[in-house]
């Protein structure tokens, strides 16, 4: 029997997931799993699998049904060994347009925090009673501050319009961004040393790869402009956590905000905790009901055309 699997979520309910399920009469599973070993159990013999955070791993790939569909709730696929299901013979898809604006508006609204010190200043009248403007160091408009963007995609360039009305300068690095729709967005294309030495906040929209993995260490925060600011709503894996604290501790960065962690939840013992220059959300910046409710419908609907032996929407493999 034809058998659909969510292996894990955190959304209200699947009643899209359920709704394809019952189409196509196949049997439903739906689980929260967090093991490699309680994934393999999950998806044995499954024909679809809708996968939120669970390891999708060789191991988990081989237990699934000849000809499988992985189908990952958003963007991200860093949690699916792809190069294994190709060889296997199982699709890999994503949902890579359901949050653009949801995420860039979690995006900017860390950023003008972080800029405009909202964080530390209120901690401040809390601790203290009151302090002055000035306590706190220099704060420059928008109209002279610069943003540098690590990403030019579908999110990048809705924080950009948001970003515009501010008249904040705009700078991106991404190695296959277009010139031309940069230019129409009044962005100006330059490498990451570049963006890092210019920039007086960054904000990180890039998938993670081998090749991003700690994109931000050590050696780029010896380069970042001083007193910049750090937003990551992408992937955890692109900041190097140790490299960032020793950053913030020596001031190279005066803030960051962070919504997405090289390992989750974040651990208890995280220096990151410590740091009241840091400003933490938990994994949420996709987070809104319309997301939601695109998220999950446009998922089942590439469910069924896996079932329908229809061309996926968004192949990965």
């Amino acid at each position: 029997m034809t058998r659909v699997v969510v292996t894990d979520h955190v959304f209200g309910g699947v009643e899209h997931e359920a709704a394809v399920a019952r189409r196509f009469n196949a049997e439903f599973a739906e689980l929260q799993c967090r093991s490699e070993e309680d994934t393999v159990a999950a998806v044995t013999g499954a024909n679809v699998v809708f996968v939120n955070f669970a390891p999708i791993t060789a191991r988990v790939l081989r237990a699934m049904a000849p000809g499988a569909t992985v189908i990952r709730y958003g963007i991200g696929y860093d949690n699916v060994d792809v190069v294994a299901a190709r060889q296997l013979g199982i699709s890999v898809a994503n949902v890579p347009d359901y949050g653009t604006d949801t995420v860039a508006d979690h995006s900017v609204a860390s950023l003008l925090a972080l800029l405009r010190k909202l964080t530390a200043y209120d901690r401040r009248v809390r601790e203290d009673g009151w302090c002055a403007p000035r306590d706190l160091g220099s704060l420059p408009g928008f109209s002279s501050t610069t943003v540098g963007l690590v990403g030019l995609g579908r999110i990048g360039l809705a924080v950009c319009e948001r970003l515009r009305p501010f008249g904040f300068h705009v700078l991106a690095h991404d190695p296959y961004a277009s010139p031309v729709l940069a230019a129409e967005h009044g962005v100006r294309l330059t490498g990451l040393a570049e963006l890092l030495a210019e920039s007086h906040a960054i904000s990180l929209h890039a998938p993670l790869t081998p090749g991003t993995k700690h994109l931000l260490d050590e050696r780029a925060f010896s380069r970042i402009r001083r007193g910049a600011v750090v937003v990551n709503t992408s992937r955890g894996g692109l900041i190097d956590h140790d490299a960032l604290v020793n950053a913030i501790e020596s001031g190279q960065v005066s803030a960051a905000a962070l919504d997405v962690f090289d390992g989750e939840p974040l651990a208890s013992d995280s220096r990151l905790r410590a740091l009241p220059q840091v400003l933490l959300t938990p994994h949420t910046a996709f987070f809104s009901e319309s997301s939601l409710a695109a998220l999950q419908r446009l998922a089942a609907e590439e469910a069924a055309r896996a079932l329908a032996k229809q061309p996926l929407r968004c192949p990965i493999s």
